[in-house]
């Protein structure tokens, strides 16, 4: 991967199939939630995928906005990948929205 920088709360294209089951698959968005310091040094980051398909009342997703679209951050689909599955930066979270993601990963698998 080289010294490609990636940041948190930055949104990618990442590759992410194949996968198993109901794991969220194929060429998407994601949302990296793993600190700065990790993505420095590792060569995998902890992402989130992102959604358009809308599901207003399940807790364990986040609304966002994505390069000028309306998505769910799929905090539920949480995984770590590898730094060479992501592809080109599409945006950043504002502000709001990395707060409410914060907090619902807090929520979600911390305590």
């Amino acid at each position: 991967m080289g010294a490609r920088t990636v940041e948190r709360y930055g949104v990618y294209l990442a590759d992410l199939a194949p996968t198993q089951g109901a794991e969220i698959a194929k060429t998407r968005p994601v949302v990296v939630v793993s600190l700065d310091a990790m993505n420095r040094y590792l060569d995998t980051v902890v992402v989130c995928p992102l959604t358009t398909k809308l599901h207003p009342r399940w807790r364990s997703r986040v609304p966002a906005v994505c390069a000028g679209h309306r998505a769910e951050i799929a905090v539920d689909q949480i995984r770590t990948i590898s730094k060479r599955r992501l592809g080109r930066r599409l945006d950043t979270l504002d502000a709001d929205a990395a707060s409410r993601l914060r907090q619902l990963v807090t929520e979600m698998y911390g305590e």
